[in-house]
C-alpha cells in the first residue's frame, strides 16, 4: 500500500466519522427535543433545543468533513486544481459554520460581549424595571 492510498483511506475513515456524527446526533438531538417537549409540554422550546443542538452537532460534522478534505488535497492529490477546490469548499463551510452560529446564539460574534455577562445583568434589569439601580443609585 502506498502513502497515496493510505492516505486516502484515512480520509475515506474521516468522511464516515463526519456522516457518523450527523447521523447519530440528529438521532441526540431528536431525543433532546421529544424530552424538552415532555417536560415543558411547549413545542416552541422543544423545537428552539432541537434547532440549537442539531446546530452544534452540524458545525461539528463540517469540521470533521473538511478534516477529510484536507487530508485528500494535501497527502493524496496536491495539484492547484484541487487546492482551489478545497479553498472554495473550506470557504463555503466557513461561510456555513459563521451562519449557523449567528443563528445558534442569536448574536454576530462581534456583538456577542453586549449580550454576554454585563450585558446580560443589564438587560435582566430592565426587563425587571431596574433600569435607575447602580452604584450611583445605592442608598447611603
Amino acid at each position: 500500500m502506498t502513502f497515496s492510498e493510505a492516505m486516502e483511506h484515512v480520509a475515506q475513515v474521516f468522511e464516515a466519522i463526519g456522516a457518523l456524527v450527523l447521523l447519530v446526533g440528529l438521532l441526540f438531538c431528536f431525543t433532546l427535543a421529544v424530552r424538552a417537549f415532555r417536560r415543558s409540554g411547549d413545542g416552541r422550546q422543544a423545537y428552539q433545543v432541537l434547532r440549537e443542538s442539531f446546530g452544534g452537532v452540524i458545525l461539528l460534522g463540517i469540521e470533521i468533513l473538511v478534516a477529510a478534505d484536507l487530508v485528500r488535497t494535501v497527502a493524496v492529490a496536491t495539484t492547484l486544481e484541487n487546492v482551489v477546490i478545497l479553498g472554495l469548499i473550506v470557504l463555503i463551510r466557513t461561510v456555513l459554520s459563521f451562519s449557523l452560529e449567528i443563528e445558534i446564539e442569536g448574536v454576530a460574534p462581534w456583538r456577542r460581549a453586549m449580550v454576554g455577562g454585563a450585558g446580560r445583568i443589564r438587560q435582566a434589569m430592565a426587563k425587571g424595571g431596574a433600569e435607575g439601580i447602580g452604584p450611583s443609585n445605592l442608598p447611603k
